[in-house]
């Protein structure tokens, strides 16, 4: 791995500021609104039938569950359909490697850049929440962090999955097969201890459960030092992870 540019990393994210500022009405727009029409179907809906989740409200359930939502489509589709269109139509990449910017820096600097958007972005929700009378702990201020680990993360799983896509559509089976379950199976629509003992297992693998898991006891439950410190550095082993995984198939893809 070679030394990564600091100014080689500012000037891609600079350029993705950029780019940002000619549609982010859009985007914020959606932030805010699906995480409304969530939490007024299923809060409201379902909080009618529902007195309480493990101590909590149904609101309060959902509407900290809804934020790890929010992180993973506001970074994974953004890293998947942004870059594919990015190297495969644009080229984009191509002009920034005759810049020259390596490809580890291309990397990096899109998986920050995607990152901090989902840092912002996955707060929405929490906002919403707070509108309706969610009243957060004063650690809730840690979120935001949360979020960008978590975001960043995602981000690298989705500049990976584009690296390897040969086509656009190949998209709808990593949204399906494996986005949704994710999400289903995170903790935030309902508690995974009532689901069978093999899908509990598995979803202490699942990296948004981590993330849910953060939230809910940054903004309601309180902090469980070991076990929160856990989720933190699952999350942020993930991100590695996939931050590494993410370079190498860009490579493979531009280059070798």
């Amino acid at each position: 791995m070679r030394r990564i540019e600091p100014a080689a990393v500012f000037g891609v994210m600079s350029r993705d500021a950029t780019i940002f500022t000619r549609y982010w009405k859009t985007t914020t727009f959606s932030s805010v609104v699906d995480p409304t029409i969530y939490l007024l179907a299923f809060g409201f809906g379902f909080g009618a039938l529902v007195s309480s989740v493990n101590g909590l409200s149904y609101k309060e359930y959902i509407g900290t569950g809804i934020v790890a939502t929010a992180v993973l489509f506001s970074s994974v589709f953004p890293a998947m359909f942004g870059t594919f269109i990015k190297y495969r139509f644009q080229r984009t990449y191509d002009a920034f490697l005759a810049a020259p910017v390596d490809v580890d820096e291309i990397a990096t600097s899109e998986i920050l850049w995607i990152g901090l958007r989902a840092g912002v972005y996955g707060n929405a929700p929490l906002l919403v929440a707070i509108a309706f009378g969610l009243s957060p702990r004063w650690t809730a201020i840690f979120v935001p962090i949360v979020c960008f680990v978590t975001g960043a993360a995602f981000a690298g799983f989705g500049l990976t999955v584009a690296a390897i896509a040969r086509s656009i559509d190949n998209f709808s089976y990593v949204q399906s097969g494996l986005l949704t379950p994710l999400f289903l199976v995170a903790g935030t629509f309902f508690p995974i201890d009532g689901l069978p003992n093999a899908i509990q297992v598995v979803a202490q693998f699942n990296p948004l459960y981590h993330c849910v898991q953060l939230v809910r006891d940054l903004v309601v439950m309180g902090i469980d030092p070991w076990a929160d410190l856990g989720h933190l550095a699952f999350l942020t082993v993930f991100g590695l992870i996939t931050w590494r995984l993410a370079i190498w198939r860009l490579r493979v893809r531009l280059i070798d």
